[in-house]
């Protein structure tokens, strides 16, 4: 077993086997940790023995509760660029995992927030505890959903990808499956000997197979004003629908908007209509213009200072309100950069 920069990496057998063991941090990702996992990924895809990678998250509470964001920011206020570097070498990783090409098991519970979608999702098998909490709550921070999410949010039934990306809002395991975001349902106590049977070698769809639970109904899907509402061309006309349905969930989710970033909700939505029928690398590539943009931007380091340094969940956006965020600064977000993501 290699050990170091918070990455437990360990071949099995015919497994190699990855643990974001950073649990005091909630296995946040950090750049040393992003490198570490992507040069295994590399040595396993040239080494024979190996048939089929999985990851895991160390500890109780969570699979992985996101990146390094307070860095990004500090990064940002110190002008010395590792906080971009750390953007890029993530997003080239979420790449690495779509692209894949041994199977990636994911085994998720807790919390996967964030970046730790972008090194679960984009495999091709995603089990699931039933205690997972699911969310991609950039624009609560004046961040976009980035890590490749315009890729999956975009395929997600109906406008459910939309209502998740806008509003942040967290969901459980029956409603991650429901969308398409994890395969199959199963108890934690099941991920060792799941582990056990793949390092024997054995195909990894039949052993979750083997293992998977019939969970609980989800209840997005069936909140029909979501599609109705999410459907909308503009992120005003979305509230709109909202205030006029005049539901308790309908209330709640128009709540969640008005308490997020005016520019960030306007970026993402253009964003992930955009991501429509696109690939992963397209949608990476995209996600990293407006995030080589966002980071710089005043919302990003007000939300994040709210959110993580101070705490006090009070952002003062600028703009404050969705009708005074310049058109052009939502173009301009999206125009090429002079060094695209997969330039080299």
């Amino acid at each position: 077993m290699q050990q170091g920069c918070d990455i437990l990496a360990e071949k099995r057998g015919a497994l190699g086997l990855l643990t974001l063991n950073r649990p005091q941090a909630l296995n946040a990702l950090t750049t040393d940790m992003v490198a570490a996992m992507a040069a295994s990924l590399a040595e396993w895809a040239a080494d024979p023995e190996i048939r089929a990678v999985a990851v895991q998250g160390m500890g109780p509470r969570a699979f992985c509760a996101g990146g390094d964001i307070r860095m990004v920011r500090q990064s940002v206020l110190a002008g010395d660029g590792a906080g971009a570097q750390f953007l890029e070498q993530e997003y080239r990783l979420n790449a690495q995992i779509g692209a894949y090409p041994k199977p990636y098991i994911a085994l998720m519970h807790g919390f996967v927030l964030g970046g730790g979608a972008g090194v679960s999702v984009h495999g091709c098998l995603r089990l699931a505890d039933t205690d997972l909490s699911f969310a991609m709550p950039e624009t609560g921070i004046g961040f976009i959903p980035d890590i490749g999410s315009s890729y999956f949010l975009s395929r997600c039934p109906g406008q459910l990808g939309l209502y998740l990306g806008l509003t942040g809002a967290r969901i459980g395991a029956s409603d991650a499956l429901a969308a398409g975001l994890v395969d199959k349902i199963m108890a934690r106590g099941d991920f060792a000997p799941l582990l056990d049977r793949l390092a024997n070698g054995e195909e990894p769809g039949a052993v979750a197979d083997g293992f998977a639970r019939k969970p609980p109904a989800g209840e997005l899907l069936r909140r029909r004003c979501i599609d109705t509402a999410f459907a909308a061309p503009s992120v005003e006309a979305i509230l709109e629908r909202l205030d006029r349905d005049g539901s308790d969930f309908a209330r709640a989710a128009a709540e969640m908007l008005r308490a997020r970033s005016p520019t960030s909700l306007k970026l993402v939505l253009r964003l992930l209509h955009g991501a429509r029928g696109q690939s992963l690398k397209a949608c990476l590539a995209m996600e990293y213009r407006l995030a080589m943009r966002v980071i710089e931007s005043h919302d990003f380091r007000e939300g994040v200072r709210a959110a993580l340094v101070d705490k006090d969940r009070k952002p003062r956006w600028r703009p404050a309100s969705l009708a005074a965020v310049p058109q052009q600064d939502i173009d301009a977000a999206f125009a090429p950069l002079a060094r695209e993501l997969f330039d080299d």
